[in-house]
């Protein structure tokens, strides 16, 4: 699928994009794979393990989401796009709303108008379960990112760029994940709980990447793809952890959920079913007309995927591949 093509991912330092580049470099050939991001320490820190002279298809690109002139040119001649760039601290963008904005509302709309313009063949936008009945900030702003994404198809006309969504839940053991908090922590023999009713959705970064490079793979343009994948409580997660420390409750803190979810009842009549994800198609497309051309079945007209009631649990070797990857 890449072979001879030219990838732009957004973010592409942060954990998503530095895993996603060297799953590409190992499976494909690319023309070019531009590593698009604004912290310079960042991008010098992965060019020493992942140099242009040892794979010369790299490019590193300083560059902000927020400048469109220099997103306009960094696209230029690009065939497809990850967008992972975001401001994603729940505490951080309820404190600095406007600049949670800028990034991934505003930050989106370029990337969609610079698309077009410059011909990209496909555009795939990182979400969050956080975006469905959002909240909090971050939630709602990636919320306005999807249904710009959703409309990005129809907006760039027929045989134009092609956008779509990957919705997916909590990556374990991501910088500012829990996990590596409760790793931390453990040392100090407590470990902080919001509340030990709290459950989430789990992925690991290597599903995670799996899933979006399938789904640039499968994509139509005007899809949300939901991968199923398993919850699992908080308090269950830091007994895995650190089964004699103490938990201690701190409270939940603002804009956040007792339960995910990644696909609402709202969703539910644009809610196509496959072996292994979930499509939730644009309000405007008929979801008879998607099923015809690419299979699945409807989903019930009462379903959704919560993490407290919708979602199978993490099993017990699923949690030890998982607590594996994490360093001690």
């Amino acid at each position: 699928m890449f072979d001879g093509k030219s990838i732009l991912i957004t973010g592409a330092t942060g954990s998503f994009g530095q895993e996603a580049i060297k799953t590409i470099l190992k499976r494909y050939e690319p023309k070019r794979l531009i590593i698009y991001s604004r912290d310079e320490l960042k991008q010098w820190q992965m060019a020493q393990t992942l140099s242009i002279e040892s794979h010369p298809c790299l490019r590193y690109f300083l560059g902000d989401v927020r400048d469109k002139e220099r997103l306009h040119r960094a696209l230029h001649k690009v065939n497809y796009i990850i967008h992972a760039a975001a401001l994603k601290q729940v505490p951080a963008a309820e404190y600095n709303p406007m600049e949670a904005v800028k990034t991934n509302v505003l930050g989106a709309q370029n990337i969609i108008d610079c698309s077009i313009d410059q011909g990209v063949e496909k555009v795939l936008f990182l979400s969050t379960d956080k975006a469905v009945n959002p909240i909090n900030l971050y939630g709602a702003s990636k919320l306005c990112a999807e249904k710009m994404a959703l409309a990005g198809s129809a907006y760039s006309g027929e045989g134009g760029t092609r956008f779509a969504v990957a919705r997916y839940g909590n990556v374990f053991g991501s910088r500012g994940s829990v996990a590596p908090l409760f790793m931390a922590q453990r040392e100090t023999g407590v470990l902080t709980l919001t509340d030990p009713r709290m459950t989430r959705f789990w992925i690991t970064l290597e599903q995670a990447v799996d899933f979006v490079l399938n789904s640039i793979r499968i994509m139509t343009g005007g899809e949300i793809f939901v991968p199923k994948i398993p919850g699992l409580g908080l308090q269950e997660l830091a007994q895995a952890i650190c089964p004699n420390c103490e938990q201690r409750v701190v409270g939940i803190r603002p804009g956040e959920k007792l339960h995910e979810t990644l696909v609402s009842r709202e969703e539910a009549p644009h809610t196509t079913e496959f072996d292994n994800h979930y499509v939730v198609i644009a309000s405007i497309r008929s979801r008879e007309a998607y099923i015809a051309q690419n299979g699945g079945s409807p989903v019930p007209e009462d379903f959704e995927y919560n993490s407290g009631s919708g979602a199978r649990p993490l099993t017990p070797e699923e949690l030890s591949v998982m607590l594996g990857t994490l360093k001690s």
